[in-house]
């Protein structure tokens, strides 16, 4: 995959990130909420949201883009179309990308979306 993130990979309705949330499965890691709903298409979808709670813009910014950056890389692995909505909590402004790859990654692979 190239070096950018097109918005044809990503969740930006809010009716979008209601079905993603209505027919996903929820999961929790120390610094994010995940769902995942799979769907089977071709394609996945990443949708991000960062609340105040999470820290100030640059923090809530920088956040967003280092799950992104995950996504993006991991994007070519993935085994089947699924919408992934990503909910930073408090505190996951803190992280690196290494520990963002940790976290996520465990999560992706136990799900099976990644093999």
């Amino acid at each position: 995959m190239s070096c950018f993130f097109p918005k044809s990979l990503r969740l930006l309705k809010r009716s979008e990130f209601q079905q993603t949330w209505r027919q996903g499965r929820k999961k929790h890691t120390p610094h994010f909420i995940v769902v995942i709903h799979r769907h089977g298409g071709e394609t996945s979808r990443l949708g991000i949201t960062a609340s105040r709670k999470t820290g100030n813009a640059v923090a809530r910014n920088r956040i967003k883009r280092l799950v992104r950056e995950f996504f993006r890389t991991q994007f070519s692995f993935l085994n089947e179309g699924a919408d992934i909505s990503v909910i930073a909590k408090q505190g996951a402004a803190r992280l690196d990308y290494a520990a963002v790859r940790c976290e996520l990654g465990g999560l992706f692979r136990d799900e099976g979306l990644v093999s």
